[in-house]
């Protein structure tokens, strides 16, 4: 039924048919009519992953459900880890609207939002709330908008100290394009600082709650040989447990003749497939099997997964794929990877 559904959801705004989409699912998931499409044992394929039993290789990479309030839906629909997010300390609106736009020729997507959330508190009252999924629940964790990158680890601990009881992992984003500064983070200075401090501090959380809960950079695909090659030290001499390859992209290389090419934000989707493995491999061939990598970026079908293994990584993630193609695609990569 996903085409029908669709058709009628891309005569949308594309941020309009999100919530609506979203509370669509909440809707099904709470009356029974997931049960229909309830994943089956085929979808079961248990991988250990920094210390995780992940129930299949597919994960629904941050960004789709901001709130964390949508994880019993999804895990019906076969993914075997939600990542939920980017969820920032307080509650921030994001950037103005219109900033969500479909490349539909292309199976892309360039959104400008601006870490939109509800804030950690919500976020974890929501994940507390989820009932039937018994899959892996990833926070992305990110800085609010109007913190200064000197105060930035501040921050990230606050989300670290509250997501660390409920979470699974705990991925931070260092690389959406759309809040100002942020990408700094990722020089290798700034993120030996930044692992320190939360490694400390995972350290002391570890000991509180008798659980290790691993911790994650989440990198752009956008950086040079040298650049992958300082930061890959620093994860290895930081002891980082696993890295998110990669976020959306700046380059318009490849919608150059779409007319929403100029718009600002980050790119994700097909177009971004080639670029997101190349920095996958590179990353994967400095960091060995020492630092297990996801795999994120441009899949859109069940061998783009596997390249992406292929490359170095030990599980995926998609997420414009999933609004171009719908579950059908989630089954068949649960089912085949």
């Amino acid at each position: 039924m996903y085409p029908l559904a669709r058709s009628v959801l891309f005569r949308l705004d594309a941020e309009v048919a999100h919530h609506v989409s979203m509370a669509a699912l909440r809707i099904a998931e709470k009356t029974g009519l997931l049960g229909l499409v309830s994943p089956d044992d085929e979808l079961t394929s248990p991988v250990e992953v920094m210390g995780l039993k992940f129930p299949n290789r597919v994960g629904l990479a941050a960004g789709l459900d901001k709130e964390g309030n949508t994880i019993d839906a999804l895990g019906r629909l076969g993914f075997g880890c939600v990542e939920i997010g980017t969820i920032t300390p307080r509650p921030q609106a994001g950037n103005p609207k219109p900033r969500l736009f479909r490349l539909i020729n292309h199976e892309a997507i360039i959104n400008r939002m601006g870490f939109n959330n509800p804030g950690i508190d919500i976020g974890v009252e929501n994940v507390r709330a989820t009932k039937s999924f018994h899959g892996i629940v990833g926070f992305n964790i990110g800085k609010n908008k109007d913190t200064p990158n000197e105060n930035a680890a501040d921050d990230y601990l606050i989300c670290l100290r509250k997501a660390y009881p409920v979470a699974d992992y705990v991925a931070v984003n260092l690389s959406s394009p759309n809040t100002p500064g942020l990408r700094d983070l990722q020089g290798a200075e700034a993120s030996a600082r930044l692992l320190d401090v939360l490694k400390k501090e995972q350290q002391k959380l570890a000991a509180e709650h008798g659980k290790h809960v691993p911790l994650l950079f989440k990198v752009a695909p956008d950086l040079d040989e040298t650049h992958i090659r300082d930061l890959s030290q620093v994860f290895l001499d930081g002891g980082l447990d696993g890295l998110i390859a990669t976020n959306t992209t700046l380059d318009r290389d490849l919608v150059a003749d779409h007319p929403r090419a100029a718009e600002a934000g980050g790119l994700s989707g097909r177009p971004v497939f080639e670029k997101s493995t190349a920095t996958l491999r590179a990353f994967s061939s400095h960091l060995g099997p020492r630092v297990p990598i996801i795999g994120v970026g441009g899949i859109s079908s069940l061998e783009d997964a596997r390249e992406k293994i292929r490359a170095g990584a030990s599980l995926v993630q998609i997420y414009t794929s999933f609004i171009y193609q719908g579950p059908k695609l989630v089954r068949e990569l649960a089912r085949s990877l």
